[in-house]
């Protein structure tokens, strides 16, 4: 999975042809690397992942805070909302211009919550059972970062991460975490799935790619 991150980065638009080779060959896990409508690329850790309903999906938010909390889907839809339309960008190369997201600011969730004194990072679980991710603190606060419950001007669909995913607008995609399940307020940054395999911990725009302006931190 290394030697396609590197590959992607300075070929991407070749990564397209052999997506099905890498991912019937991945070590990692890494399965359905499929073309998406949109543009969009489709990625899994996982073999499969049980889809969560407004019946069954929840998001926990614990760790340093003064107000754990377990918010349904109704919970979320009631705080205020908060909308950007930014490029989508993938470390492997690929990227969807003007993409609209909806959802909750992730600053407005921790003030709810109280975060302790302490606090450093937000690390974030998943529903697959195996994805994670994390932010500073400071990152966790900017007001490009969402829970996102709408993509493109509809509710995120299980594919595309739903019912609730992150959305780190500044960063690669795979920051922005899917089937988001759990928030944890944490001391220190502990690296997500991919920053074990070699991936930039901090995934500004720009600084792995060489084509684009990193936003400033």
């Amino acid at each position: 999975m290394l030697g396609l991150g590197a590959a992607g980065v300075a070929a991407g638009p070749y990564l397209q042809q052999a997506q099905s080779a890498v991912a019937a060959k991945d070590p990692t896990g890494l399965t359905a690397l499929l073309p998406g409508g949109g543009g969009f690329r489709y990625y899994s850790v996982v073999s499969s992942v049980p889809a969560r309903t407004e019946r069954t999906y929840a998001l926990t938010v614990d760790g340093l805070v003064d107000r754990p909390a377990r918010y349904r889907l109704a919970d979320l839809r009631a705080m205020p909302q908060r909308r950007i339309v930014r490029d989508v960008q993938c470390v492997t190369g690929w990227r969807v211009p003007d993409t609209p997201f909806e959802g909750v600011s992730l600053a407005h969730l921790l003030d709810v919550a109280g975060v302790r004194a302490g606090a450093g990072a937000v690390r974030f679980t998943c529903f697959d059972g195996t994805y994670t991710e994390s932010l500073t603190l400071d990152q966790a606060r900017r007001d490009d970062v969402l829970l996102a419950l709408r993509m493109q001007d509809a509710p995120v669909s299980h594919a595309h991460g739903g019912p609730v995913r992150l959305y780190v607008a500044p960063m690669y995609f795979y920051k922005s975490a899917k089937w988001l399940s759990g928030i944890t307020v944490t001391p220190t940054v502990r690296p997500g799935y991919w920053e074990r395999y070699g991936y930039d911990v901090d995934a500004w725009v720009g600084r792995s790619n060489g084509r684009d302006d990193a936003p400033t931190a």
